[in-house]
């Protein structure tokens, strides 16, 4: 069973990033992907402490800008290629897994905006580069791609809709990904349901964070929802997204991480 849990960590501050860490390290899944990273005490520390234990952290450098990072229990190779076409390069991560199918994976934290036009048009530049990135994929890899992360807007259909609020080029990144063959691995598991990962101060929900699965891995899916923890517990601003993919998966070499034990002797 390959398992993955993609997470926005707030840029979670050194004093955050203890309890974070246990809650991660305590996770099942063998990849986690990890959104709004940063270049501060707390990412560098979590990151480190998963690198002590033997995973594989991925995290493209960023200065002065929140990120995105790949840690892997299990062997993974890197593809910077895949995100080279970015327009920021440092906000999305990939690797390909050698499962029976090989699965690549690329994590992404969308740039978020308001009104400001800079902002706006940064926003709309990532999204158009990611969904060129897609289509420069071969129709195999984006067949077996699990796409995830903060994508930073949310679909037409959802609830509450917030008229207004969002502009046709974000609705259209759901397009992009269905014209792209990708799944939403929440509404295959439980069609209808709505659900929300982000909430702001005056209690309204917002889905801005996914899972998307390639065409040749709808099949393979088992399990996954979204986990409310982290948020509730005040690790981070966000709940996490899991899916579980029925493929063999070699777990001979998997790095252990014990969370029983304090912090500082975790590894």
């Amino acid at each position: 069973m390959l398992s993955i849990l993609t997470l926005n960590i707030q840029a979670t501050s050194r004093r955050r990033a203890d309890a974070l860490l246990r809650w991660l390290a305590d996770r099942p899944e063998q990849i986690l992907l990890l959104t709004e990273t940063s270049a501060g005490d707390g990412s560098a520390y979590l990151l480190d402490q998963f690198r002590r234990a033997g995973c594989h952290v991925h995290h493209p450098p960023l200065p002065g800008d929140r990120g995105a990072a790949m840690i892997s229990r299990i062997l993974v190779t890197a593809r910077p290629d895949l995100t080279a076409g970015l327009s920021v390069p440092g906000r999305a991560v990939a690797a390909t897994i050698d499962t029976d199918p090989a699965v690549t994976v690329l994590g992404v934290y969308v740039p978020s905006s308001d009104r400001a036009p800079a902002k706006v048009e940064r926003k709309r530049a990532f999204l158009a580069s990611l969904t060129d990135t897609l289509d420069r994929m071969t129709a195999d890899e984006r067949a077996h791609l699990v796409l995830g992360g903060d994508y930073n807007v949310i679909p037409r259909d959802h609830q509450p809709p917030y008229p207004g609020v969002w502009r046709p080029f974000e609705y259209a990144l759901f397009d992009a990904l269905t014209a792209a063959g990708l799944s939403d691995a929440h509404a295959h598991l439980t069609p209808g349901v709505q659900q929300h990962s982000w909430f702001g101060r005056a209690g309204n929900g917002y889905r801005f964070d996914y899972l998307h699965i390639g065409a040749a891995l709808r099949d393979t899916i088992r399990g996954g929802g979204y986990l409310q923890e982290p948020r509730e517990q005040g690790l981070t601003d966000h709940a996490a997204v899991t899916v579980d993919l029925d493929l063999p998966t070699d777990t001979t070499s998997m790095a252990t991480v014990s969370p029983e034990v304090a912090p500082a002797t975790l590894f």
